[in-house]
């Protein structure tokens, strides 16, 4: 069935399914304005874990009104489904960009920057991403990257009966995500390591048939070193990588802005004569 309108907002096209919902293009008719609109799916609809996951997403979007999180404008109900209106970023994903040529370092380390601002400001509310990955992050019409989707975010404040569902993107997750153990802001750092080494090798640390052999991989297998795939490329940034994706929390950069600037540090040059 085609969906042509959900609350006031009149759908354009659909843009993609993702794990939990219908995500649309529309237009606010009020002041003519292309919007996103995610609708959990009717197949959820029976399922609490989702639906509070989806009610979490705008709460804790609405909470942080961060510059560099995608924003929310509203929040209502198609029928018994419940549907979130987002800002429109018109120039895709990081995925989309990468899929169009290599980025410069000075390019990635812009873009991180931005994503370690958004992740730092939720972890100072307690709040961990859990899906860090190219695919949730966005590019708004001026190319300024935007962090997206904190459905499966994990907050003290929000209601949590102590289990742990392996929830986000197996390739990305730390290992203690991986494993179902506690998680803080460090496990995003692990997420945000990953981005960084698919960016300078246009590729994945770690890939496997099964989601059991990724997983074992990120828990078990050294950090494959970006040289051997990017032979030209600084020793540096094996160094930055290294310490993001430390198997242990404690031995990763303490925040997402300390890992941003020394990837800042790396691309600018800076890094070597701070080793001098």
């Amino acid at each position: 069935m085609t969906i042509s309108k959900i609350g006031r907002y009149d759908v354009e096209k659909e843009l993609a399914q993702g794990g939990m919902g219908l995500i649309f293009l529309a237009r606010d008719p009020y002041i003519q304005r292309q919007v996103v609109v995610k609708v959990l799916m009717y197949s959820r609809m029976v399922d609490d874990v989702y639906r509070e996951f989806f009610q979490q997403e705008a709460e804790l979007i609405a909470a942080l009104e961060h510059p560099c999180i995608v924003p929310i404008y509203d929040f209502g109900f198609h029928g018994e489904q419940p549907y979130i209106v987002m800002r429109y970023m018109s120039e895709g994903t990081l995925d989309d960009r990468l899929a169009k040529g290599e980025l410069k370092h000075t390019e990635i380390a812009h873009i991180l920057r931005r994503v370690a601002d958004a992740l730092d400001a939720a972890h100072l509310r307690k709040i961990v991403h859990r899906d860090v990955k190219l695919s949730n992050i966005l590019f708004d019409s001026t190319g300024e990257a935007f962090l997206s989707d904190f459905g499966i975010a994990k907050s003290k404040t929000v209601s949590d009966d102590g289990g742990d569902w392996l929830v986000g993107t197996p390739a990305y997750m730390s290992p203690e995500q991986a494993t179902g153990a506690p998680v803080d802001g460090r496990s995003d750092v692990y997420a945000l390591g990953v981005v960084l080494y698919r960016l300078l090798t246009g590729q994945l640390p770690f890939s496997s048939d099964s989601t059991t052999g990724l997983i074992n991989a990120h828990v078990d297998l050294p950090i494959p070193d970006v040289r051997l795939v990017k032979g030209n490329i600084p020793a540096a940034w094996q160094e930055v990588v290294a310490k993001a994706m430390a198997k242990e929390p404690g031995d990763r950069y303490a925040t997402a802005g300390d890992f941003a600037r020394d990837v800042q540090e790396v691309a600018s040059g800076k890094w070597y004569l701070r080793k001098l």
